[in-house]
């Protein structure tokens, strides 16, 4: 079946924080914030330490998914990564941070990239393909823009003691 180019695609930025990357490591890696900080994460928990966890979206239309992601890899205090899965065996998501120590701040490299899966965006793409690859490059840039909302928001949280 024709995916009209959602298998693989992928997105990322590159952002400077100031804060020493074990402070940004702890940020990265509490799930159970990112409700805080993400424009469509609005819930995240543990469901194993440092395994598996739930992840709860909202989108501006008000649709809502539910998902369960698994740890791919975890490199204290240098990389985490996971794939999301929905209904189906196989993943439709792997989303990872790249942590460069830069002295007292930390260079951040977060990526998205589109697995195999079935997603809203594959979904979108087969059933309107003649737009498909403009619904797929919209989605990415929507994707880029949150992962630097989210960053931004993580750093000033980490910053000011709660």
């Amino acid at each position: 079946m024709n995916d009209y180019g959602v298998t693989g695609s992928t997105t990322g930025v590159e952002v400077l924080i100031k804060l020493h990357i074990e402070e940004l490591w702890s940020g990265i890696t509490a799930i159970d914030r990112y409700g805080e900080w993400s424009p469509e994460c609005y819930y995240g928990a543990w469901l194993e330490e440092g395994a598996r966890f739930e992840a709860r979206n909202r989108f501006k239309d008000g649709f809502e998914t539910y998902v369960t992601c698994t740890v791919t890899v975890m490199e204290a205090p240098n990389r985490f990564g996971w794939d999301v899965y929905g209904d189906e065996d196989v993943p439709f998501a792997h989303w990872e941070y790249e942590l460069e120590d830069q002295g007292d701040k930390t260079l951040v490299r977060q990526s998205f990239t589109h697995g195999p899966g079935n997603s809203g965006m594959r979904i979108g793409a087969v059933e309107n393909p003649e737009r498909a690859a403009e619904a797929i490059q919209g989605r990415l840039d929507q994707l880029a823009a949150n992962m630097r909302s989210t960053l931004t928001a993580m750093e000033s949280a980490l910053r000011t003691p709660r």
